[in-house]
């Protein structure tokens, strides 16, 4: 794997994944930044997130179950002190489907959580990692 980070100006950068994607990086107006994208801690959280929720949706949808909707709420605490390190980041999906068993869900969470997220997995090494879940079946709204 590659990227490409290249600064811009002040606290801006553009980075390119090696699949050719880019995304806008800059800091805040207090360290020289115009907010013009999201921060390098931010990228971590997205890229765990997204990591963690890949791994559940394709487990569930592998498996024939109706997920119809996987979203995932990241939080994260950093120490008060450099470097400012994630001390715990919490996962918790938020997953639809009619008919959608907890059950599943749970495998799904539990399995990305052990076996699949690198991201994850890798930040669980520094940082303590929590998984939560909410089955939501459309019908019973």
């Amino acid at each position: 794997m590659r990227a490409r980070i290249k600064w811009v100006e002040d606290t801006l950068f553009v980075g390119e994944s090696g699949s050719g994607h880019g995304i806008v990086i800059d800091g805040p107006p207090e360290h020289g930044g115009r907010n013009l994208g999201v921060r390098p801690m931010e990228l971590l959280l997205l890229g765990v997130g997204s990591c963690s929720a890949f791994d559940v949706v394709h487990i569930l949808r592998k498996g024939r179950h109706p997920v119809a909707d996987c979203q995932v709420e990241v939080r994260a605490e950093r120490a008060e002190t450099d470097p400012k390190v994630f001390t715990w980041i919490h996962l918790h999906f938020l997953v639809k489907g009619k008919g959608l068993s907890e059950a599943a869900v749970e495998r799904a969470v539990k399995l990305s959580a052990e076996k699949y997220c690198s991201a994850s997995i890798m930040l669980g090494k520094a940082a303590e990692i929590r998984h939560s879940f909410e089955v939501v079946d459309p019908g019973d709204s």
